[in-house]
């Protein structure tokens, strides 16, 4: 089931709010953030029927908004912390915490970090956050790196001049190591526990200086990383071992801004871009492909292996990182209707996918096939 909902704002980014996982919950509660509007706004909307007569009048689920609130600046990234919780950064290079209250349906800023990010004369947009609870990560086009805590007003840490060029995301690796993409093509791991302002490994791609736009770790192997940037296409890496990414798809045809693995099943991975599409790539052999997909394959991707899979046992080496005959394990399903603009952000969590465009529609699935 896919619906559309028309939103009157450009949507930037978009995340479902966290379920728990052992009541086999499927999401029903979803932020999203906006840009390029004379307004911005921070938003929470319900895909739950509660108490709607109306299923005739359209899909059932579309979203309801149940409450918004104005942000200053364009929304550059927005995470859940919890429940009740999610931090925004802003084009203003301000980092705010916004808290739902699920009883009044209403939102309010618990924290603010107003400029944060800034350059010697100006704000400077912060670009990307990543929490693991208590603390929270940001970076920003000042190549800074902050460390903030949720229940702390002041900084808990800056690494100054992590990087020359923009920093345009992060995420964790592990509770101590976040990991950054910058505009030159290049991953950087840092360990928070070191006072040094120097990363503890460097990744890139080779040749040309390719910015990187977005980063996501594996869920259970946190070694396996992928990054989509400028030129559409989507790598895999494996920060354990050599310095260049292990493998190499053609993905989009414009800028890769979101890429995503799927919370508990990342043998499926999600992927938006500014060309208007939203793929779907799933790694099996033909053998094992389900039959949804045989219609849907893109024949037209291509693989390249750069290197060997590290030793061990093959069949818990993540099928992202099987070399051999990659052609036939990867398949792409374009999830979205022929769309002409950018497919900004998506989030997947259970069998409900949301994603957000320029053409300030919302588009919901309900049944991925993971």
């Amino acid at each position: 089931m896919e619906s559309a909902t028309y939103v009157s704002q450009k949507i930037s980014k978009t995340r479902w709010r966290p379920v728990s996982y052992s009541a086999l919950q499927q999401p029903d509660i979803f932020a999203t953030g906006s840009w390029d509007n004379e307004e911005n706004k921070v938003s929470v909307w319900s895909i739950g029927d509660q108490g709607r007569s109306d299923l005739e009048d359209g899909f059932e689920g579309d979203p309801q908004l149940l409450c918004e609130y104005n942000h200053d600046g364009d929304v550059l990234d927005l995470q859940f912390l919890d429940q009740e919780r999610f931090v925004t950064v802003s084009s203003t290079g301000a980092v705010t915490i916004f808290r739902h209250h699920q009883n009044s349906q209403t939102l309010s800023v618990t924290q603010q970090w107003a400029k944060a990010h800034r350059f010697p004369c100006n704000n400077a947009p912060s670009t990307g956050v990543a929490c693991s609870t208590p603390e929270v990560v940001t970076v920003g086009e000042d190549g800074r790196i902050i460390v903030f805590r949720v229940d702390q007003e002041g900084v808990v840490r800056v690494i100054e001049n992590a990087d020359s060029s923009t920093l345009h995301a992060v995420t964790y690796l592990r509770t101590t190591e976040v990991l950054t993409v910058n505009s030159i093509g290049q991953l950087k791991l840092w360990d928070l526990r070191q006072q040094s302002s120097s990363p503890s490994q460097i990744l890139s791609l080779s040749g040309d200086r390719v910015p990187l736009y977005c980063v996501a770790r594996h869920p259970n192997q946190q070694h396996i990383v992928a990054t989509g940037g400028q030129d559409g296409m989507l790598c895999v890496w494996d920060v354990r071992q050599g310095n260049m990414p292990f493998s190499l798809m053609e993905a989009h045809s414009a800028e890769m801004w979101e890429v995503h693995f799927h919370p508990t099943n990342p043998d499926h991975l999600f992927t938006c871009s500014e060309d208007g599409s939203l793929l779907h790539w799933e790694t099996s052999s033909p053998s094992e492909m389900p039959s949804f997909l045989q219609g849907g394959r893109n024949s037209s991707m291509t693989s390249r292996s750069a290197m060997a899979p590290a030793g061990g046992n093959q069949s818990i080496v993540s099928a992202w990182l099987r070399g051999d005959s990659s052609k036939s394990r990867l398949e792409t399903t374009h999830m979205l209707p022929t769309q002409t603009l950018s497919v900004n952000s998506l989030d997947v969590l259970g069998q409900c996918l949301v994603c957000g465009t320029d053409g300030e529609a919302i588009f919901i699935n309900r049944q991925v096939p993971v």
